[in-house]
């Protein structure tokens, strides 16, 4: 026994013995991997520390187009700065600022204890370091390496010796970019307030304090609500830190966001045109390389092709294109390169305040809903790629039915069923029926994975997605927008490919450095299938919902889209604005076109501000006027025709995958366009048998084209869905 305890305690000791070594080894090993790290690390200046480097844009020509950080600047001195300032920023940004010396350790491990036991993710970064970041180094995560967390500590830990703490609270108020072309917190307080820091309330500077963290999305200009949200979180910091009585917090919290807002002059570097392009290349920038383009020094090379923006902002505003109804009606459009994602042109509004730098920008946001030209996406490639439909003559049945798993009527805007018609017809006309059982054929999830390819997401795809792209989710990575839709169709021109929007094609950092990002495309779909929805979405130009984005010369595929309104909500639009929709005929919210042809996709949302202000009348022809107006100039009149891929034949005008025999089944559709149903209501499966229709009826007929061009009415189907018990109308 005695021997054996001796043996435990002998190696007892070995093993202490090298931990100790071991444990001794590693702090000599990160010792001087630190050492070697800060020893290659930026030299720090006082001019990093107080400058911004103003960064260099230039256009698809190599054109310079911009000089993003060299409008506004003025600094404060340390004895402008009110404690109320400092008070906020430290509450917001680092309570122990003044008790640490760079790092603080305590507040590293509070980070590492909330990131292992909560969902969300808290940095540990000091007031120090995230100055060390904006003058040296990216804030991208991706590049927060362990050689540039060293290099930061030991910067931040280096400055602390070399400057105060008023110096160095100094060089971050007047460092940060405040927004709308302001740099400093001083610069910010003159344009905002027309007033010197120590002039402004409490509530004014706590939403100075704010900003830095997201200039765009907290600007009380163009975003109040979120403005205001962050505005009142510092507050509460404050009262928690005792830095404010209570009597002064909820006084503050009371004062509205906008108190004291001056109106902005304008004071840009480059055209108004621009401005909603060069927002979407700051935040792509801002996520590829984790840098503020505003301070980072970078030559940024865009994609941007200026003589194709200003045509799109002077469609958008002037009267020499397009006839708007009113100055109010809004506009939205992303056009795209179809061979490589490239955003050639982009604006998100008519009418855009010269004042605000980097707003709002409708054209890449997903609140609005984009109709039927989601028909195309969600139900009909889908089911051509996975097999459930072989022919653009597939026989689809527009009769009575009812929304899977209910007891729901499904409509469309005509409150009649057309009966038995191809899928090209179905898609030409725009057919709600037809298109939900596409959907329930393919299936939810298969349609799913299908739009994922396509760059569009749902947290839950629904069938009412079959002829809308609302979703519950308010998150923008869901539903639909102006580049999404953009990028997704330019898929069909180019033979399946889809590229992600690239607004970037080149950056040169300050160190002479360079990245390029080359278009990366992914295959979303076979040849085949794009091949045979582009020669469905022709007719719908020719002989369809959309004849009147037709240009004669240029050979182009689209689909046109119409949202629509509740019941509940028509009733609150007639009694408040005493428009009827009986009267003025289709009542929409959003109105929308996207077309493409062999180089370029298109685009185009319509509606107001406000959706509970409807479009009707000659303002549901604003989405495909635009989108004609453009596409003309893009092409001069003229544009070469797709290539049919092999493994395609076409058979009586309609085009079947090789290996498959046309079906020459029943008779030709009837429509009935003085009764609320067709001849054929039958709600069998739409893979019975039956003749072939005559392609004269349906595609080439003029009765067919005549009612077209005399109601444009298709544009807006009435459906009423089982999504939240709205109704849609949707071409």
């Amino acid at each position: 026994m005695i021997i054996i305890k001796k043996t435990v305690f002998k190696w007892l000791k070995y093993g202490i013995g090298i931990a100790i070594s071991l444990f001794i080894v590693a702090v000599i090993a990160g010792a001087s991997l630190f050492a070697y790290y800060a020893a290659t690390a930026p030299k720090l200046s006082e001019k990093s520390l107080k400058s911004a480097n103003s960064s260099l844009v230039y256009d698809a020509n190599n054109n310079l187009i911009a000089d993003l950080g060299s409008e506004k600047r003025e600094s404060a001195k340390t004895s402008d700065i009110p404690l109320n300032l400092v008070n906020a920023i430290t509450s917001i940004e680092d309570k122990r600022f003044f008790k640490h010396r760079g790092v603080d350790v305590y507040r590293i491990l509070g980070a590492a204890f909330h990131n292992l036991t909560s969902s969300s993710t808290q940095g540990g970064s000091t007031l120090d370091q995230q100055l060390i970041k904006l003058a040296y180094f990216s804030t991208k995560e991706s590049d927060q390496t362990l050689k540039r967390k060293a290099q930061e500590v030991w910067m931040a830990i280096q400055m602390e010796r070399k400057y105060t703490k008023e110096e160095i609270l100094t060089f971050y108020i007047n460092k940060v970019y405040m927004g709308n072309g302001n740099y400093g917190m001083l610069t910010a307080a003159k344009s905002y307030y027309g007033k010197d820091l120590k002039d402004l309330s409490i509530a004014q500077l706590a939403l100075l304090a704010g900003i830095p963290q997201a200039p765009s999305q907290y600007n009380p200009y163009d975003q109040p609500e979120a403005a205001k949200t962050r505005r009142d979180t510092v507050l509460r910091e404050m009262y928690k830190d005792g830095n404010i009585t209570k009597s002064e917090y909820n006084t503050a919290i009371a004062t509205p966001v906008t108190d004291g807002l001056q109106e902005l002059k304008e004071s840009t570097s480059y055209p108004k045109y621009m401005d909603n392009y060069l927002k979407q290349v700051i935040e792509q920038v801002k996520d590829k390389t984790g840098q503020d383009i505003f301070t980072a020094g970078l030559k940024v090379y865009t994609n941007i092709i200026p003589e194709a923006q200003q045509q799109l902002y002077d469609i958008y505003n002037t009267g020499l294109y397009v006839n708007y109804p009113d100055d109010d009606l809004q506009v939205a459009s992303t056009v795209v390169d179809v061979t490589n994602g490239k955003v050639i042109a982009q604006l998100g509004g008519r009418n855009q305040d010269t004042n605000v730098s980097f707003g709002t920008n409708q054209a890449v946001l997903t609140d609005r809903d984009w109709g039927s030209t989601m028909k195309p996406i969600t139900d009909y490639a889908p089911a051509i790629e996975s097999g459930k439909y072989t022919s653009t003559a597939q026989r689809l049945n527009d009769s009575i039915y009812y929304w899977p798993g209910t007891s729901t009527q499904i409509y469309d805007w005509d409150r009649q069923y057309l009966g038995w018609m191809t899928m090209q017809t179905a898609i030409q006309q725009s057919r709600n029926v037809p298109a939900v059982r596409a959907l329930e054929a393919t299936g939810l999830d298969y349609a799913l994975k299908f739009l994922n390819g396509l760059g569009i997401d749902y947290p839950e795809l629904l069938y009412s997605n079959a002829i809308s792209s609302n979703t519950s989710s308010s998150d923008q990575k869901y539903g639909a927008s102006s580049e999404k839709m953009a990028a997704a169709y330019a898929a069909f021109a180019n033979g399946g490919t889809y590229y992600e929007p690239q607004y970037v094609n080149k950056i040169e950092f300050s160190d002479g450095t360079t990245e390029t990002y080359d278009a990366k495309g992914s295959k979303a779909m076979s040849e085949t299938t794009a091949y045979m929805m582009t020669d469905m979405m022709k007719t719908v130009l020719t002989y369809g919902t959309g004849t009147r984005a037709s240009i004669s010369g240029v050979i182009q595929a689209g689909k046109t889209g119409t949202s629509n309104y509740s019941d509940d909500e028509l009733a609150q639009i007639e009694a408040s604005t005493g428009i009827y929709n009986s009267v003025v005929g289709t009542m929409a919210p959003d109105e929308n076109f996207v077309g493409y042809t062999n180089k370029y996709a298109m685009a185009v949302w319509t509606g107001y501000k406000n959706r509970l202000t409807p479009i009707y009348g000659n303002g549901l022809y604003v989405a495909t006027d635009v989108y004609k107006a453009m596409m003309t100039y893009l092409t001069n009149g003229y544009s070469s025709d797709f290539t049919m891929p092999s493994g395609l034949y076409r058979s009586g005008g309609y085009l079947y995958l090789s290996g498959t025999t046309p079906s020459y089944l029943s008779t030709a559709t009837t429509y009935s366009s003085s009764s609320s149903t067709s001849t054929s209501t039958s709600s069998t499966d739409e893979s019975e048998s039956q003749d072939e229709e005559d392609e004269s009826s349906t595609e080439s007929s003029s009765d067919t084209n005549s009612q077209q061009t005399d109601t444009e009415d298709d544009d807006s189907e009435d459906n009423s869905t089982v999504n939240n018990g709205n109704h849609f109308n949707n071409p």
